[in-house]
């Protein structure tokens, strides 16, 4: 019957607005009674006359039709079954007295399967249900046509839901942008004005083309003023779109920047160590949340969705524990020489990745988010993952935390005074020794906080720290060394302008930029851009 199913979406758009018009014209038996006929040429038919319609009976009949719960009896007559198995009229929904003895499903074949599929899609605008409508409404925005204004503008009459409404008009807008009358064109370019979708602003730019004779797509030039103005203006609300998905980019990565370097600020700012291992500290505390991932799915599968959360001490006490280990069977023999420590540093990194290699293979393994971390929220047509929002918000607990034990408590206090003037605090009696292991731990504990973030983003595998520890080295340096102010300054900062200049540079050259400004930094404020004012004083 049709060429391409285009014509067919066609024919039964163009049945809409023929059939429109007539106020009031409700679903009868003369419009089903084709279903009932022996040829699939009328049984066509009698759809095409269903969806003119246009109405919530001629839907429901369509999608009872498509689940192929339509039948037909022995005399002709259309009907369904309800719950109870009896037999009802299709249009009265009335229990048929006496029942029929026999009836038999009416046949639906692929052709009118399609159609059917096409017509249901359409008719859904009219759904009481609020997600259907919304769902055909987004649909019919990638098949817009002018026989479809009928139809939408018998859903925007009756339409209550604001969101929906908004698609509505914007795409009977869309339709009218090829209207005869200039005036109801430069309405739609008015209406268009206010959206903020690539999608609108490529339909309107094109209406400002030239065709091979030099003449504009767009024969009024009034009209053409008015695409004008609202091109830029979408332009202007793309642009600040981009900036805002950007900076949201600049804000995740700073996060995971912050908490893989705020350990690396206690330790490097307390002992001065150069810790070629921190990253693999991250990698312990990225696995530890795998294996308690596994053992909720083994032991506890009913509450899987929090093995995050029981993940999180599990991660800080397992890197904890390994930092304290390290630092009194290693690190603490090479305090004050730095050549000894970076190789030995880098040797425990070799062997931490190894041995996680032979415990857990070489190959990453998959770190599942909970369902309250999987899918995000679309702001400004920029769409920000809950797992992303959420390590945001992890850092700034784990920020807070930190500073609480460090200006809060005894051993922050320690920490504070071994730090400005570790001479001075040994003297007064401040055991240093037990001040760097605490202190050691307590950074590498942080760095396993980090590992529990990177996991949600991304699989976990042996060389998971090493993608960190330059970039947290750049941040502790740049910051400040011992700040703990200025490796938060640091690490937002250098995430949000890589972000920012990485589309229109490229990845590589932005981390060129991002290393020779950090070098002019040390060359001009060795101590870092927010290191403390005050008297230090040297080993």
């Amino acid at each position: 019957m049709f060429k391409n199913k285009r014509n067919a979406l066609l024919f039964i758009l163009s049945c809409f607005t023929l059939v429109f018009p007539i106020v009031g014209k409700a679903l009868d038996r003369t419009d089903i009674s084709g279903l009932a006929s022996e040829t699939a040429m009328e049984r066509l038919r009698a759809i095409e006359e269903i969806a003119a319609i246009g109405d919530a009976d001629a839907l429901r009949l369509l999608e009872n039709l498509q689940n192929s719960e339509v039948m037909v009896t022995d005399a002709g007559q259309i009907v369904l079954e309800n719950e109870d198995w009896d037999v009802i009229d299709a249009i009265t929904l009335e229990v048929l007295d006496p029942q029929p003895d026999m009836y038999d499903t009416v046949i639906v074949n692929n052709r009118m399967r399609s159609q059917l599929e096409r017509a249901v899609g359409v008719l859904q605008l009219l759904s009481e249900d609020r997600e259907i409508r919304l769902t055909s409404a987004k649909s019919l925005q990638d098949n817009l046509s002018p026989s479809l204004l009928s139809i939408l503008n018998k859903a925007l009459a009756q339409e209550t839901d604001q969101e929906i409404i908004k698609i509505l008009k914007e795409s009977q807008s869309v339709i009218l942008l090829d209207a005869a009358d200039a005036q109801q064109r430069i309405d739609a370019v008015n209406y268009l004005n206010s959206s903020n979708e690539r999608r609108i602003r490529e339909l309107l730019a094109a209406k400002l083309e030239k065709n091979e004779l030099g003449v504009y797509q767009e024969d009024s030039a009034e009209v053409r003023v008015a695409i004008e103005s609202a091109v830029a203006s979408i332009d202007r609300k793309l642009t600040f779109i981009d900036y805002f998905g950007r900076l949201f980019s600049g804000l995740s990565l700073g996060s995971i920047l912050l908490l893989a370097a705020m350990g690396l600020a206690i330790t490097y700012g307390l002992l001065g160590v150069i810790n070629l291992a921190h990253g693999e500290m991250l990698m312990i505390g990225a696995y530890a949340t795998y294996v308690t991932q596994q053992l909720f799915v083994a032991y506890l599968p009913n509450h899987f969705d929090f093995y995050v959360l029981a993940a999180i001490p599990m991660a800080f006490l397992c890197s904890a524990i390994i930092g304290v280990i390290l630092e009194r069977t290693v690190i603490r023999w090479l305090y004050g020489r730095p050549l000894e420590t970076l190789l030995a540093t880098w040797g425990i990194s070799l062997f931490l990745i190894q041995l996680v290699r032979q415990i857990f293979g070489a190959q990453n393994v998959e770190v599942s988010n909970p369902n309250w971390l999987s899918g995000g929220v679309e702001l400004w047509n920029v769409v920000m993952p809950f797992n992303r929002i959420a390590i945001i918000v992890f850092a700034v607990l784990v920020l807070v935390g930190i500073w609480l034990v460090i200006s809060q408590t005894r051993l922050g206090l320690f920490i504070r005074s071994v730090t400005q003037n570790r001479s001075m605090a040994a003297c007064v009696g401040v055991n240093t020794a037990k001040v760097d292991m605490l202190a050691f731990g307590l950074g590498s504990g942080i760095a396993g906080l980090a590992g529990v973030a990177l996991s949600q983003i991304g699989n976990v595998g042996p060389d998971l720290g090493q993608a960190y520890i330059i970039d947290s080295f750049m941040v502790v340096v740049l910051g400040g060394v011992g700040q703990l102010a200025g490796t938060v300054y640091a690490a937002l900062g250098l995430g949000a302008f890589s972000k920012l200049i990485e589309p229109g540079v490229g990845a590589v050259l932005t981390k060129i930029i991002i290393l020779v400004f950090i070098i002019a930094v040390i060359q001009k404020r060795p101590q870092g851009l927010f290191a403390l004012k005050g008297r230090f004083v040297e080993d």
